[in-house]
């Protein structure tokens, strides 16, 4: 007798196999069988004309604080994710001593746009080592299962304090000291450690943060922990603006430490060949038997503009400023004032206000070309006659107007694409799914909660690339479960979950495929002291079952929380034993 079985589904197991007819088995919380006809069960789950998928296992999220104070995780709980991993770009919050838990917070505000506000009221700070923090996210209820990574940021707060903050370099006893902190988070479960080198990453003062400059004696230092624990990936968000450099050390982390390197890679307007080069960098160093990974994202990274979001193209001009306090719904009201309109149309940003904003912030007030109109279902490969400097050239109109009218619909955006989005379509992309050497992430779950909501990206993966991708190819579906399932699990060592085999943990996902959508992203106000951010709804999931535990049908919680957090399984399976 089975606990439940999932009946006469087409599944699609996680390995890229082809689709096939059966039943999915599950007892004890694991796949007990898979295809064919299976026996009696205490529940049947009737999956005629449905998908039946693993989990999807989501590695790059920011949910470090939000999984203090959310059981659920959401958006990506709705979105079929059934394992997140956080503590991604060098950001986290462990180890901490009680003088930097504002200084952590501000770092992630400035770097992940999350408020210092809804942090402060999010976080107990019921620890200070990142033994301690991983042992607070045990303890909490959740619904999906979590996993962390050691973070360059607070880990060099914390020992350098204020020197850390100055970017001033690391002493060769500083540089001892993190290692023996990356260490000891490796040992209780992380499952590595991650980095930040970009411009775009900044305090909320628009300070570079603290691991911007970090030489390689630092970077190649602490990633020398991951050779004595024998776990865990090192992660590096990056500008490669010295190409040699960055190249150079990971190649000789990888090479003394046998564990995996990877980084972000994306496309940028004022560089557009230098993924092309960065990847064929990584296939040097992979035929070199060198682990190295480049991860990359499934669709364009792009901000939305309108009412109530980070910024748009009229946060610059001195009338928008003053109402920009207000409530939404009176900021709408007072915009849609004609008298409003015409001060604030005729209000043209300074030279001087401009310089003061960051380089893609000044795009913003200005680019038209890359601002596209939304819509509803979003589209996230828009052609040029979306844009609104076409639009504005199609209806003879100034372009900053036809960008006014939108944002003061109801719930409408503008879409702006920061990076993978220089050739106007998913070209690039396209070519990065197709290669082994990159492996699908960036969804940034938990993040940038008032200007980007990717955490739907699992499901924009089959909807646009499988089924309703018009301006180029489209890709086979068991490709792209087996982009988010197996090879992610796989590529961190998750390898109790991924795929729909025996033995294996029933984490699984039923799937309306012709029905499935994304819906227009939303703003909502449900985080600690009423913060806002977007949240992006989606239809057309039955069921997601993590454990073997049913947490979500037809779109509403069942109120089971049967997730936890996931050590690093060679850690967790040690530590099982003692």
């Amino acid at each position: 007798m089975h606990d439940i079985v999932i009946r006469g589904g087409t599944i699609i197991d996680g390995t890229g196999k082809a689709s096939f007819r059966g039943d999915v088995a599950i007892a004890g919380g694991r796949i007990a069988a898979v295809g064919g006809k299976q026996g009696p069960a205490r529940r049947d789950i009737d999956a005629e004309g449905l998908l039946v998928t693993p989990g999807w296992v989501d590695v790059h999220t920011h949910y470090d604080g939000q999984a203090m104070w959310d059981p659920l995780l959401a958006p990506s709980c709705w979105h079929g994710v059934t394992t997140v991993m956080f503590g991604n770009c060098g950001v986290g919050f462990a180890p901490v001593k009680k003088e930097h838990r504002g200084a952590l917070m501000d770092l992630m505000e400035g770097v992940e746009e999350i408020p210092n506000p809804v942090l402060a009221a999010g976080l107990s700070w019921e620890w200070e080592t990142f033994p301690q923090f991983m042992d607070q996210l045990e303890r909490r209820p959740r619904a999906i299962d979590i996993c962390a990574q050691a973070a360059h940021l607070p880990t060099r707060v914390y020992v350098m304090g204020d020197r850390a903050v100055r970017r001033e370099p690391a002493t060769a006893d500083d540089i001892a000291e993190m290692r023996r902190l990356t260490v000891e988070a490796l040992q209780c479960g992380a499952f590595g450690f991650t980095t930040s080198r970009t411009d775009s990453h900044k305090t909320p003062d628009g300070e570079l943060v603290a691991s911007r400059d970090a030489d390689d004696h630092e970077l190649l230092g602490i990633g020398s922990a991951l050779g004595v624990t024998g776990t865990g990936a090192f992660g590096m968000n990056s500008d490669f603006d010295d190409e040699e450099f960055e190249l150079r050390w990971m190649r000789k982390l990888a090479k003394d430490t046998g564990r995996p390197i990877w980084f972000l890679l994306t496309d940028r307007y004022e560089d557009p060949q230098r993924w092309r080069r960065l990847i064929g960098a990584v296939h040097e160093m992979r035929a070199q038997g060198l682990p190295v990974t480049a991860q990359m994202a499934g669709r364009p990274i792009g901000v939305m503009m309108g009412i109530g979001t980070a910024l748009n193209p009229f946060t610059v001009r001195p009338s928008y400023k003053k109402l920009e306090s207000l409530p939404i719904e009176e900021q709408r009201r007072r915009l849609r004032d004609p008298a409003v309109r015409a001060q604030i149309l005729a209000e043209k940003p300074s030279d001087a206000e401009v310089a003061k904003l960051a380089q893609f912030r000044q795009a913003v007030t200005r680019k038209w070309e890359r601002f596209y109109v939304m819509g509803n279902p979003p589209d996230y490969e828009p052609g040029p006659e979306k844009s609104v400097a076409n639009i504005a050239a199609a209806t003879r109109r100034p372009p900053d107007e036809v960008a006014y009218d939108t944002i003061i619909e109801d719930g409408q955006y503008l879409y702006f694409p920061v990076v993978n989005y220089v050739t106007g379509d998913h070209a690039p992309i396209y070519e990065m799914l197709n290669d082994p050497a990159c492996l699908l992430g960036l969804s940034d779950g938990g993040a940038h909660c008032t200007s980007i909501v990717d955490s739907g990206v699992p499901t924009f993966m089959l909807t646009h690339w499988s089924r309703d991708r018009a301006r180029g190819p489209k890709l086979p579906v068991e490709m792209l479960v087996k982009r988010q399932t197996s090879e992610t699990a796989d590529f961190f060592g998750l390898s109790d979950r991924g795929r729909l085999a025996p033995g294996l943990r029933a984490d699984v996902n039923l799937i309306d495929y012709e029905r499935l959508q994304v819906q227009k992203p939303e703003l909502v106000h449900d985080m600690p002291a009423q913060g806002r951010r977007f949240v992006q709804k989606v239809d057309g999931y039955k069921a997601t079952l993590v454990a073997g535990t049913p947490i979500f049908e037809r779109g509403e919680h069942t109120g089971a929380l049967p997730g936890k957090l996931v050590r690093d399984g060679q850690i967790g399976a040690r530590l099982a034993a003692e």
